[in-house]
């Protein structure tokens, strides 16, 4: 039998690992992105209140959950991401959808943001060291850019980062790289992977932090394809050559994940799983993809960290 790249991924039994209807006042939870802290697997997870003024994901904050096995969690119910009350950080809102990337014992966070009087998102990078206090830097990417992901060390002596500019209300949107020689002043911009290479990513495409492998750079990708009956959200991957990162040197033709559970299916963004990152249990030959399922549950799928690599390599 022909491998399949659509059955590598093993959802978590206990799918949602965290439901909106288990947070009273909670309207939306979704969209988590992992890391590793000490003993304990941590996921920034958007939140919108319902008593929240605006509208939708606008008003959407941060809050930190909190796991000794990487299943069961403990959402703290306040806000991580804030900003102080001082030009510019106080005309930011809307912090949601975060990459997180450690680099050295620092963990950098790129949330994208909107400005106060202005309708596109642009990335803040913010960081910690401990998942209790947040400093915001400065913001690093021209507005239209959503999903910006940083690499987890310097490539040839400098930071290199994915973008997803352009691409808002599922417009069209592709991934680009550039480079920095200190995580504020960026350029060298290169493409890397354009949308539409198969049918479920033909609307647009958007990154997420690169995982490091033997054979390159792992990156999870989501996908989006419009039909008639609306909009679906899908999950891929890609592998990046390890040296010259905007070299494309796999990629899985097929999707990995679709909106196919119930609680994928159903929620304030119907038919929808989208990731914001992944972390490899290297030991284990694990990958722990943690995803926001239809806007309303957070969710947890595992594979062979090595069968993906693989499924990149073979293209199916």
């Amino acid at each position: 039998m022909d491998r399949d790249a659509t059955r590598l991924f093993t959802r978590c039994e206990k799918n949602p690992i965290l439901d909106v209807k288990d947070f009273p006042g909670v309207a939306q939870l979704y969209n988590p992105s992992p890391a590793i802290y000490k003993d304990e697997t941590i996921l920034l997870v958007s939140v919108v209140e319902h008593t929240a003024e605006g509208e939708g994901r606008d008003v959407g904050q941060t809050w930190v959950a909190r796991s000794k096995d990487g299943v069961n969690f403990n959402l703290e119910r306040k806000k991580f991401i804030q900003v102080p009350d001082v030009y510019p950080f106080n005309l930011a809102y809307h912090f949601i959808d975060n990459r997180i990337t450690k680099i050295d014992d620092t963990y950098f966070i790129i949330t994208p943001v909107k400005i106060k009087g202005f309708a596109s998102p642009l990335g803040l990078l913010g960081k910690t060291k401990d998942f209790e206090s947040y400093e915001p830097i400065d913001f690093i990417t021209l507005p239209r850019n959503r999903g910006a992901s940083l690499f987890p060390e310097k490539i040839n002596g400098k930071y290199y980062r994915l973008d997803r500019p352009n691409g808002d209300d599922a417009h069209e949107g592709d991934i680009w790289l550039s480079s920095s020689p200190d995580l504020i002043h960026w350029g060298g911009h290169r493409p890397v992977l354009a949308a539409g290479y198969r049918y479920w990513n033909t609307r647009k495409i958007g990154p997420t932090p690169p995982i490091k492998t033997e054979k390159g750079w792992l990156e999870i990708i989501h996908g989006v394809f419009r039909t008639a009956g609306g909009i679906y959200y899908y999950i891929g991957a890609i592998l990046l050559d390890l040296l010259e990162p905007w070299k494309v040197i796999g990629k899985t033709n097929s999707y990995l994940l679709a909106p196919e559970a119930e609680y994928e299916r159903h929620g304030n963004c119907d038919n929808c799983v989208f990731p914001c990152g992944a972390v490899a249990d290297y030991e284990k030959d694990e990958i722990r993809l943690y995803y926001g399922a239809a806007d309303n549950y957070i969710c947890l799928a595992t594979a062979s960290l090595s069968e993906v690599v693989r499924a990149c390599i073979d293209g199916i």
